[in-house]
């Protein structure tokens, strides 16, 4: 069935696919990140070390990154729909199966698999929204929102059945959240037909050559700088409150939940703002209030400063949706979904690395010295995206739908 709509219908099924790609986008977070809270309960079931969960969290994450490229040619061979429904059923299926699991070896393969489907809806939403938003910006943001609320609350969630239940329980109900999502996508949203027939759509050689534009690479750069950085936040923020500000844990658990509350409604706030305001100063911004952060986080003293940095990071860290909307009105319309899948792979296995070497700088140079390495990083970036060549510098322009 084709897109094509008339205005008044256009209008209200514009919002329904909006809706539920949210929603996706919510179930699928839920089920990767409710996993974190479970660890120690996973590792006793199991006997297992904290640091081969490690591996299989790790191997969860870095397949969900993988699978970005060819998610969007299977979205090319039978859909963006289908591919939405695999990812969310996938989803559903993969959490039964890591609740079932009743040895790690099985456990891990189910965790694998979870990030393998999860990781089929991202780029191909993202995808079908720039085709059907003439404001892909406000679409891209309002779609990230859900990754944030998911990321919010699933762990609480998963933190609460676990002290109720047990945490398979908790496991089974995160994959009920992709089941009800599959259910509500399959009834609302109106088949999609194949992009390309089999064997055809944008080649790898082609989706490189995509790449190899200079917009696109200085975007796609800033992007993995960006995850990198992000990565690093999510993974230590709360301990370096406590270890180097000299924070209690409770004050870092209610800080770095206010940062990831800025950064989750920012998200949406600034996708609107993509498409009224010139994307590069947007982008500037965050970066600017990024490095600020950073800088506050590392030499400011007390609750006050630590709360105000925390925020500023909040913030700053939101630029990565102005430059997905940027990347998408800069890729050829015939086949962004490939294309913008091959680099979120780039993007999420260079960014996934951020963990690792701010742990390492933590551990040889200090909590203090890993924050200003990733502050500078922001910072040579911020001055690589006003002065480089090659970036767009128009202002913000509706992409067309086809």
């Amino acid at each position: 069935m084709s897109l094509t709509l008339g205005t008044a219908d256009r209008w209200r099924y514009q919002e329904t696919l909006l809706s539920l790609c949210t929603v996706a986008m919510f179930a699928t977070m839920v089920a990767r990140i409710s996993l974190s809270p479970l660890v120690p309960a996973i590792t006793s079931t199991y006997g297992v070390s904290n640091g081969l969960m490690g591996v299989v969290l790790t191997g969860m994450w870095f397949a969900y990154g993988v699978v970005q490229y060819p998610s969007g040619m299977v979205a090319n061979r039978f859909g963006e729909r289908a591919t939405i429904l695999l990812a969310l059923g996938g989803t559903a299926l993969a959490c039964l199966l890591i609740s079932l699991a009743p040895v790690f070896a099985l456990f891990a393969l189910g965790a694998v698999l979870l990030g393998t489907v999860a990781g089929l809806h991202y780029s191909v939403a993202t995808a079908l929204l720039s085709r059907t938003y003439d404001n892909v910006g406000s679409a891209v943001g309002i779609h990230h929102l859900g990754g944030g609320i998911g990321g919010l609350l699933g762990p609480i969630g998963a933190a609460w059945l676990l002290e109720q239940f047990t945490w398979r329980h908790a496991v089974v109900a995160a994959g009920a959240v992709s089941a009800v999502a599959f259910v509500l996508f399959h009834w609302r949203v109106r088949p999609t037909e194949p992009r390309v027939a089999a064997g055809g759509g944008t080649s790898g050689a082609d989706a490189l050559a995509a790449l190899k534009t200079p917009t696109v690479t200085g975007l796609v750069v800033v992007m993995m700088i960006y995850m990198f950085v992000m990565q690093a936040v999510i993974s230590f923020l709360p301990t370096f409150l406590v270890e180097f500000q000299g924070q209690s844990a409770g004050v870092a658990g209610t800080v770095f939940a206010a940062f990831f509350i800025v950064n989750t409604v920012m998200q949406t706030g600034i996708g609107f703002l993509a498409d009224y305001v010139p994307r590069d100063w947007l982008v500037g911004s965050c970066l600017v209030f990024a490095v600020a952060g950073f800088g506050l986080l590392v030499t400011g003293r007390g609750l006050v400063l630590v709360g105000v940095a925390s925020l500023l990071l909040g913030v700053g860290t939101c630029g990565m949706t102005v430059l997905i909307a940027q990347v998408m009105d800069s890729l050829p319309s015939g086949d962004r979904g490939t294309t913008f899948g091959l680099t979120q792979s780039i993007v999420m296995v260079g960014g996934s690395l951020g963990s690792v070497v701010a742990g390492v700088l933590a551990d040889t140079v200090g909590w203090g010295g890993s924050f200003t390495v990733l502050g500078a990083l922001l910072a040579v970036t911020l001055v690589g995206y006003v002065t480089g060549t090659g970036i767009d510098r128009e202002e913000p322009a509706a992409s067309s739908s086809d």
